[in-house]
């Protein structure tokens, strides 16, 4: 099997698609599957597998400048799968890349594979464009629609792009890392710089507006009025940076910290706090869960499908900051039921194999192949002579 995956995001970056591209590249490899990476990233030299990527013409992101976008030329990519030969082409984002993907699949015969990771058209919204969301779902509608299969990674996600009139949807997980994930990263040394004895609480992702960090601030000031004691902890980067830090200013700011060295940080935390509610999946909840670290989460998106309220972390409602900070006072407050849920969050992460995860979509490409040679083989029977 030959798959050309067109995606604008690789590693060096570290996000929910890298790391789900980087545990994928050497599951299929190892499978003998050949691969051929399309993207806007120029690969890191110690990426196993970049020998495979094709780094072409590239722009930055309006939203996120350390994010590139892909800007694919038919006329000189064409050759390049052509040589390839792809059996499958799996489109990774929505973007001009995605969309060259799709049109590619279109004019050579190929079909394609669309794995949806971010609901970029629920973002616009933080962004003071809103009036922009009906086009969005209708773009969004017409780019998944020529796909012959669309991957979701949680059954919610699946359900809202069948309510907005996406076909052919299927479930396509995610995994978690056990070697880079477990409760023996632990480190005293890294809690000893951080907390002073402090409880530590925990949040690694985008530092950005979608991320609803606004209510993790307004839970914080709750803890706070509380006389709580406590050291919030914020590992990652993006555009609200220098707000945060401005509303939260006896944070521990990690910054961007590489995806092989999160272990400690998530082992060494006492909770790990999440506000989101656009995840559709929720890749951080996973590793906090395989590092033992029980979660509050809000109930909302894909993270509520991985959280058991009450046995591996609580959910608290979206719009109410308050309960969630009640929430994180009733666990600190009670060790011994904090550690029963870590080893179950631990637990829970052991039924999130990769292997079996990439098996299943490997069964995707092979039953999207054969639908598509049946029914090339069928317009050939009925095509006139």
């Amino acid at each position: 099997m030959r798959v050309a995956f067109c995606t604008d995001t690789l590693p060096p970056i570290a996000d929910g698609v890298t790391r789900t591209l980087d545990e994928l590249a050497p599951t299929l490899l190892a499978s003998g599957v050949e691969l051929l990476f399309v993207t806007a990233v120029t690969p890191d030299r110690a990426l196993p597998w970049r020998n495979r990527v094709r780094a072409i013409a590239n722009m930055p992101f309006p939203l996120y400048r350390s994010y590139r976008m892909a800007l694919p030329i038919a006329r000189s990519l064409d050759p390049v799968l052509d040589r390839f030969a792809p059996d499958v082409v799996h489109v990774v984002t929505p973007s001009f890349l995605g969309l060259y993907g799709v049109r590619y699949g279109r004019r050579r015969g190929v079909p394609v594979v669309a794995s949806f990771h971010t609901d970029f058209v629920s973002l616009f919204r933080y962004y003071g464009l809103r009036w922009l969301e009906g086009l969005g779902r209708r773009l969004m509608r017409r780019f998944y629609n020529r796909c012959a299969l669309t991957l979701a990674p949680s059954r919610a996600t699946a359900a809202m792009l069948e309510r907005h009139g996406i076909e052919n949807v299927a479930l396509w997980r995610r995994g978690v890392s056990q070697e880079r994930f477990a409760p023996s990263f632990r480190s005293d040394t890294l809690r000893a710089q951080l907390d002073g004895g402090a409880p530590i609480l925990l949040y690694v992702g985008r530092l950005a507006k979608e991320k609803r960090l606004d209510y993790l601030v307004a839970a914080v000031r709750s803890l706070e009025r509380w006389g709580l004691s406590f050291k919030l902890v914020l590992v990652g980067e993006g555009p609200m940076r220098a707000q945060l830090a401005r509303d939260l200013p006896r944070a521990h700011f990690a910054g961007y910290v590489p995806p092989d060295q999160l272990g400690p940080w998530y082992a060494s935390a006492d909770l790990f706090v999440f506000p989101s509610t656009n995840e559709t999946f929720g890749n951080v909840v996973l590793e906090a869960f395989a590092s033992g670290l029980p979660v509050v989460a809000v109930n909302g998106g894909g993270v509520c499908e991985l959280v058991t309220a009450g046995r591996d972390g609580v959910l608290a409602p979206p719009e109410d900051p308050v309960a969630f900070a009640r929430e994180i006072r009733a666990l600190l407050a009670q060790p011994e039921r904090r550690s029963r849920m870590g080893e179950q969050a631990r637990a829970t992460a052991l039924t999130y194999r990769w292997p079996e995860v990439n098996e299943r979509l490997l069964d995707c490409y092979a039953q999207v192949i054969a639908a598509h040679s049946r029914t090339a083989s069928c317009a050939s029977a009925v095509a006139p002579r």
